[in-house]
């Protein structure tokens, strides 16, 4: 586990990141390739995904974290149909591994940052391991949806994380909007959730993960489109809320900022 501040001051629950890492962003533009489905495609994704990735996950997982899954016999409701995965964000890597085993056998991809295909040497290979970079303009927006399409028509796992933004340990849910929901209406297909909670560990600083999953949650037909969307967002929120209580240790605790400056003025007033 990487050292972080045993406190963390944050002012926007929205839009505040604290990945902790110097990586500039590459520019997601018309010549970004987000569908490699040609035969060299498929066996690097096979090799990469399956054979590499799978077996590194797996051991550091249970070992560093005595990663355990709750729930996801849920899962098999959608078995030989697409689906949307919804997490919280709250770790830097083990966000990129825990949905591949929420929704085993069946294989996913993950809506990220740019970050994540900028990094040295590892970027060239997430798009390998299922990553699907957000665009940055409207020719790469075009491209970015017509992959969400391909892989909803490929009976695929997209996850997403709405909260956007990596909070590490986190062990609330923040608020986030219902733009992500959007597809799932769309596609008018189901979306399951999955909440990463932290416990505490009698041998180990480090804390044991325990995922919970949830669902099917299925867009509400008889409500308008944006209805629809926030509808399926409050539902699902609601959900990962009541299971986030079940953490029970505090690796980072945050701090909103003008709290704490309120705090330190009336320590001063005291003097």
């Amino acid at each position: 586990m990487r050292k972080l501040p045993e406190v963390i001051y944050y002012k926007d629950e929205l839009n505040d990141e604290f990945a902790f890492d110097s990586i500039t962003s590459r520019k997601i533009g018309a010549d970004y390739r987000y569908v490699r489905d040609s035969f060299l495609g498929k066996i690097a994704r096979l090799f990469w995904y399956r054979v590499f990735a799978f077996p590194i996950a797996l051991v550091y997982l249970k070992f560093a974290y005595r990663h355990r899954i709750v729930n996801r016999r849920v899962i098999r409701s959608a078995r030989g149909r697409a689906f949307f995965l919804y997490g919280n964000h709250t770790h830097n890597l083990c966000d990129a591994l825990i949905p591949t085993f929420v929704s085993l056998p069946r294989s996913v991809f993950v809506i990220v940052h740019a970050n994540n295909i900028s990094m040295p040497v590892l970027g060239a290979l997430t798009p390998c391991l299922g990553a699907i970079p957000l665009p940055d303009d409207r020719e790469s927006t075009r491209n970015f949806f017509d992959c969400i399409k391909a892989r909803i028509a490929q009976k695929k796992v997209v996850t997403v994380y709405p909260e956007a933004h990596i909070w590490p340990f986190y062990t609330k849910i923040r608020p986030f909007s219902s733009l992500s929901f959007r597809y799932p209406v769309q596609y008018g297909v189901p979306s399951f959730c999955f909440t990463n909670t932290y416990k505490k560990r009698r041998f180990s600083k480090n804390p044991q993960i325990v995922t919970f999953v949830d669902g099917p949650f299925f867009p509400d037909a008889s409500l308008p489109v944006k209805e629809r969307r926030e509808d399926l967002r409050n539902r699902i929120f609601a959900a990962m809320s009541e299971r986030a209580k079940e953490s029970n240790v505090e690796i980072v605790r945050y701090v909103r900022a003008d709290e704490n400056a309120c705090n330190s003025a009336g320590s001063l007033g005291t003097n």
